[in-house]
């Protein structure tokens, strides 16, 4: 070999072991960055078998190998019905592959709809445990690692809007408790300005002791109770001494009592509702506020005006991970998780037309003693689900845009939003007439003639909602029966206070009748039955009474009539009002 090949050869490998050792001072720095941008997935699992955990070792770049191999395992399981057993290696597979979205979706569905009915009805608080590990899993772990996968946006929001929001489940009631329950001290009852301070509430804990006042505050709950000395726990305990001042040292209220009135107090009590949404809940208080303004209910006294949506409803936490699913991995090109998630939005307004007024009532139970069949009453909470007539705008308007993003795109999509937006109209135009908005009914009458022209429509608006409600009373499911008679009922309410009696009897006996033929048809499935026709006729005269779409002197009126003629309906609204006026004063 000639020299000038020799020195070639010698400075061609000093380079290559130079190079090599540059690339091996800069793996740590790769490997630091690749941790911090979790960009890594081979974590050792946890209470793997052994021989599972050194085949994960020992394959080194196989690890898909065992995963496919575990995921087909988990599916056979879930199949046979072994659903804790397929849990688990739902679990090793997130730990081998965290990008592996199917097994997220799978993980929370398993949990959210299978494990969780493998408990009796009677046993609500452990399916609620299994329903929230669903929701959980998907919202803490599974969009943290994977923050572009819509797939996982649309199942969280599908959990809230189907296995809490509806009817499916034996349990469903307890579930709206339970969340409504824990938004309560957070959101309720919340304006728009408390909406906009939260907003605003610093977003961490630096920024709020920058205030002396607040920080006065702080030292002194943290000199009144031990509880207040660990400073990752400060902002849950304070909420919880709000609620339960009980379970604190008594030196701890009377610090909130030095401080009430003051504005540091409130600053500091924002900050504490707005760092529990951001860091439990996962819910940015600024899009929370964006939604209000876009999907909240009209203002009856103000059209251009939304109030705030109920956050304590499932279905409004349905429609705020849809919306962030969209805006985060939504794509230009169809696809169709997209467009289910596109679809929850839009049904989850309904729902909320449907259902979206919330009253949580003390109810009368029983409860066993001893083995001698004793029982005792108590008082319990319970859900109460009313329609919402100021959420048609919002559903109208978030619906026609759909269909129009859809209008270009694939054929059956656009059809099938098509026809839910055609039906909606035909049911909300009944719900309007029904309930003695004539005008709104018609304006609605009008808009699904010209969007859907066909022969059905060819008649009087008088006309379709007859042939409407002949037939709704044939075949009707929960939703629509409600939906009748609390409409039917209010418009009973509307042509009593005219003095138009004998409508008033007819309307309030039609909806006696389709109560008690739904009731009759469904007596022995439990989770549909509808709420006692004494408890749906009072809550249909509350809702008149406080429905500002008609005039202060007519409900007044109402008000005389009922006082003179039905003693008994009047002596409930003053113990309703009674209740509210002392919560009210309870919370201030």
């Amino acid at each position: 070999m000639r020299l000038r090949d020799i020195i070639i050869c010698s400075v061609a490998v000093c380079l290559a072991v130079a190079l090599l050792v540059t690339a091996g001072m800069q793996l740590d720095y790769i490997n630091s960055q690749r941790q911090k941008m979790k960009l890594i997935s081979n974590e050792p699992l946890k209470n793997a078998p052994p021989s599972l955990a050194f085949a994960t070792v020992a394959m080194g770049a196989f690890r898909g190998l065992v995963v496919d191999i575990l995921w087909l395992r988990a599916d056979r399981l879930k199949d046979q019905g072994q659903f804790f057993d397929a849990k688990q290696l739902a679990e090793w597979i997130t730990t081998l592959q965290p990008r592996f979205v199917s097994v997220w979706e799978f993980q929370a569905w398993n949990m959210a709809y299978n494990i969780s009915v493998c408990f009796p009805a009677t046993q609500p608080q452990e399916r609620w445990r299994w329903v929230k590990n669903g929701y959980e899993l998907l919202r803490d772990k599974g969009i943290e690692l994977n923050p572009k996968s819509i797939l996982l946006y649309r199942e969280l929001a599908r959990i809230f809007q189907h296995k809490i929001g509806s009817v499916s489940d034996d349990a469903h009631k307890y579930y709206k408790l339970q969340l409504a329950m824990a938004m309560e001290p957070l959101i309720g009852p919340a304006d728009n300005q408390t909406f906009h301070e939260l907003a605003e509430a610093p977003t961490d804990w630096q920024q709020i002791i920058k205030d002396a006042n607040v920080a006065s505050l702080i030292a002194a709950l943290k000199s009144s109770d031990k509880a207040f000395s660990d400073r990752d726990g400060f902002v849950s305990n304070y909420l919880s001494l709000r609620q339960n001042p009980g379970r604190f040292n008594p030196a701890a209220f009377k610090v909130i009592d030095n401080f009430r009135g003051t504005a540091a107090l409130r600053k500091f009590d924002i900050f504490a509702k707005a760092y529990q949404l951001r860091k439990t809940w996962k819910l940015d208080p600024v899009l929370m506020q964006e939604l209000n303004q876009l999907y909240g209910p009209i203002d009856w006294n103000d059209p251009n005006k939304h109030l705030p949506l109920d956050w304590r409803h499932p279905d409004s936490h349905a429609i705020y991970w849809a919306v962030k699913g969209l805006r985060v991995a939504g794509k230009e090109e169809y696809s169709v998780n997209e467009a289910n998630t596109d679809r929850i939005v839009a049904h989850s307004l309904q729902n909320l037309f449907r259902n979206g007024k919330m009253f949580i009532y003390d109810v009368p139970a029983e409860v066993p003693l001893d083995s001698d069949s004793q029982t005792s009453q108590i008082q319990m909470k319970e859900v109460f689900l009313r329609s919402d007539l100021r959420m048609f705008e919002p559903y109208n308007k978030a619906s026609l845009a759909i269909i129009e993003k859809y209008k270009d795109r694939k054929k059956g999509s656009y059809v099938s939003l098509q026809n839910g937006h055609r039906n909606m109209l035909r049911n909300a135009l009944l719900s309007f007439y029904q309930a003695g908005h004539i005008r709104q009914a018609q304006k609605i009458y009008n808009q699904l003639r010209q969007l859907y022209p066909r022969d059905e429509f060819n008649v009087p608006l008088v006309v379709f909602v007859k042939n409407r409600i002949r037939k709704e009373l044939y075949g009707i499911d929960i939703n629509n029966a409600k939906e009748i008679i609390q409409m039917l009922l209010r418009e009973s309410y509307f042509r009593y206070a005219v003095r138009d009696d004998d409508e008033a009897f007819g309307r309030e006996k039609m909806a006696k009748d389709v109560y008690d033929q739904y009731q009759s048809a469904y007596l022995d499935e439990n989770r549909i039955n509808l709420p006692d026709f004494k408890l749906l006729r009072y809550f249909a005269l509350i809702d008149f009474l406080n429905d500002r779409q008609y005039p202060s002197n007519l409900r007044l009126n109402l008000r005389g009539r009922i006082k003179i003629e039905r003693p008994e309906l009047a002596r409930q609204l003053e113990q309703q009002e009674k209740k509210l006026l002392k919560k009210a004063e309870s919370e201030k």
